[in-house]
């Protein structure tokens, strides 16, 4: 055998391992059945086309629940913007308690307080409480033996004091209240003293007085008068309606001081009034927003707000804790950058995270079951973090709430509880790979292909002994 015939077969061989082999054109028969299946065949193949690339685009999640390693610490930041409309700001305290034993009492560091009217409009900038928290000196002995000195005022003489007088000072007093009695006779004292120095009926500066809130409720409730005792002065002019409080010391002495210093600056026939601007402010509503944030440990634990004062009594049946909860909230706040982020994996969160927000908790005064309600809330909290495509960490933190109110003999209050799992939801965006996308498209041409000839096969075979039966032939 010559090298030419070996070359010649070489072709030969290797066409022995088509897997495809060709039907040669003239042996093949087309047919209008199989051109219309040829044609949905070629549809159907785009249309799963379509529906697996979509599928390829979209992003697909992996949920799992692990223990909690979060990177913020033993610490969780509780976030927080609620009104309360029957709540001064001159007593409204955010305090702090959990298992662990930690108790902390008024905090005021990052805790913004706004007064409101009963529609929970703000009437005025933030409100700074003063020194509520000093220990405020009173006389140390009690002096049961004393002279009335101040001045007895009701709702029908009231207005007619602050108009008369130029520095009107009241002591707004509850009779069963220990502040007042411990107060009374410093008070009387001071009263009787600047009576003798100022004269009212001949010098008519200024005018010590007292309102016994048992007697005149609804005199002290129009001054937002809800801790007992309440020393407010009340300058005549143009800023009467918004009267200062006094949270200095109550002995003699301090007093009859306080009250010299008011004096001093008025001439006995001055009509200009020099206001010191060293006072606080009273309260211009009965109602305060809190708005602000605390840190707290990740255990078990209360968030409370109450009205609250080291130096002042509370009447529990006037307590009215109705609140409305515009945000609250646990973790870190959202910047900027990140809450585009946040938008997009929303859908995974839900609407956990904002369960209490733009909900309102209002007991009627008016019904005599309400008296002495405190409403508590019970938060179970877990967190959720999201890995998205980018690799970056959306961390968010969902809860469940549930509500009540419980009639309490103590002090009302707003009791937010919560519980923290140790446990966290982790959801991550996973990608389908483009191998994976190749095989499917493989798998949709191919099977559409085989499919589409079966059905065409049965469909012409059909047709041809239809066609034979009708010419009667035998088969």
């Amino acid at each position: 055998m010559n090298l030419t015939a070996k070359s010649s077969m070489m072709p030969t061989r290797f066409k022995s391992m088509d897997f495809f082999r060709k039907i040669p054109r003239d042996l093949t028969e087309a047919s209008v059945s199989g051109a219309g299946m040829s044609i949905a065949a070629a549809f159907f193949m785009i249309f799963l086309f379509g529906m697996e690339l979509n599928n390829y685009l979209m992003t697909t999640t992996s949920t799992s629940v692990i223990v909690d390693n979060s990177r913020d610490g033993d610490h969780l930041r509780i976030n927080f913007n609620v009104s309360f409309p029957a709540l001064s700001c001159e007593f409204a305290s955010v305090n702090v308690n959990d298992v662990l034993g930690t108790n902390r009492l008024n905090i005021t560091k990052e805790v913004h307080k706004t007064p409101i009217d009963t529609d929970l409009k703000a009437s005025g900038s933030g409100y700074s409480t003063g020194p509520l928290l000093k220990v405020i000196r009173h006389d140390a002995e009690i002096d049961v033996e004393y002279t009335e000195g101040a001045v007895s005022l009701n709702a029908h003489n009231f207005e007619r004091a602050s108009h008369l007088y130029s520095i009107l000072v009241v002591n707004f007093f509850a009779p069963w209240c220990s502040w007042s009695k411990r107060l009374r006779p410093s008070w009387e004292r001071a009263a009787k003293i600047m009576r003798e120095r100022y004269d009212p009926d001949v010098d008519g500066r200024i005018l010590v007085a007292k309102v016994d809130c048992t007697e005149e409720a609804e005199l002290c409730k129009r001054h937002n008068i809800q801790g007992y005792p309440s020393i407010r002065i009340f300058r005549k002019g143009s800023n009467m309606r918004e009267p200062e409080s006094y949270y200095g010391d109550r002995d003699t002495d301090s007093l009859i001081t306080t009250m010299e210093d008011l004096v001093a600056p008025i001439s006995a026939d001055a009509q200009k009034i020099i206001f010191d601007l060293s006072k606080h402010p009273a309260p211009s509503t009965g109602g305060c927003r809190l708005e602000g944030f605390v840190h707290v440990k990740k255990v078990p634990g209360n968030l409370v707000v109450s009205a609250r004062s080291p130096a002042h009594s509370f009447d529990a049946t006037r307590m009215n804790m109705s609140h409305t909860i515009s945000r609250f909230s646990f973790g870190k706040k959202i910047t900027a950058e990140g809450f585009n982020d946040f938008k997009r994996v929303l859908p995974y969160l839900g609407r956990s995270h904002e369960r209490l927000n733009k909900q309102s908790y209002i007991t009627d005064r008016g019904n005599a079951t309400a008296v002495n309600v405190t409403i508590e809330h019970y938060l179970q909290v877990v967190k959720t973090e999201v890995l998205t495509r980018a690799h970056k960490v959306v961390e968010d933190y969902e809860y469940t709430a549930h509500s009540s109110l419980v009639h309490s003999p103590a002090l009302p209050v707003a009791k937010f509880h919560y519980e923290i799992s140790p446990m966290q939801v982790r959801i991550e965006e996973v990608k389908k790979s483009f191998p994976h996308f190749l095989t499917n498209l493989c798998a949709i041409i191919g099977g559409v292909f085989t499919v589409a000839g079966i059905l065409d096969s049965i469909l012409h075979n059909t047709i041809r002994l239809i066609k034979k039966v009708e010419l009667g032939k035998n088969f």
